[in-house]
């Protein structure tokens, strides 16, 4: 794998991509006023939305999901150093594979806007189901990840099925960093 990935994906993500990434965050708690408590026991109100009094429709959500598909590709494309009878084999199996990972994310966006709209009222029951069902969609992208790997290993060779998994994986954790720092700790509520 290359060793400056880090620096890559890093460079491969522009502005752009992280404001749109921050955007997603942010349209987790639109004009709710929403506040997260700090360590220090002070009060920080949440950003974005609620200060430009803009609501995100479903819509440009979706639009801002199809662009972030778009540049995971074309991230995973300028890491993956394939071949061109490689890559005619590869990104089909790809793109079926982005198709079922968007299906399991389509529950990910629905427990968020879940908690967005219950902020303020969420009980101890309801806190504990959308924990449940969060860890169940984890569980759902680690066995599609598993089901992959044969399949991938069939176009291309293991070493360059096991850095595409790397940047997936590492994509992933990049965007649910910035999607999950913008949500308070449900205690806050």
């Amino acid at each position: 794998m290359n060793r400056n990935l880090s620096g890559n994906l890093s460079h491969k993500v522009n502005g752009k991509w992280l404001a749109g990434i921050l955007l997603l965050g942010i349209w987790t708690v639109p004009g709710r006023g929403v506040a997260a408590q700090t360590s220090g026991g002070s009060q920080e109100s949440s950003a974005g939305a609620q200060k430009s009094g803009q609501m995100v429709t479903d819509s440009d959500i979706e639009l801002l999901r199809k662009d972030l598909r778009a540049k995971k590709k074309q991230i995973t494309a300028a890491n993956l150093n394939l071949t061109t009878e490689q890559a005619t084999r590869f990104w089909p199996i790809f793109d079926q594979y982005t198709a079922e990972l968007t299906k399991i994310n389509d529950q990910k966006y629905g427990l968020i806007k879940e908690f967005a709209n219950s902020w303020g009222s969420i009980t101890d029951g309801q806190a504990e189901d959308m924990t449940k069902r969060a860890i169940a969609v984890e569980e759902q992208v680690a066995q599609l990840r598993l089901k992959y790997v044969p399949i991938f290993n069939q176009v291309v060779p293991g070493r360059l099925v096991a850095t595409f998994f790397q940047i997936d994986r590492r994509l992933q954790l990049m965007i649910d960093l910035q999607l999950m720092s913008q949500l308070p700790f449900v205690q806050s509520q």
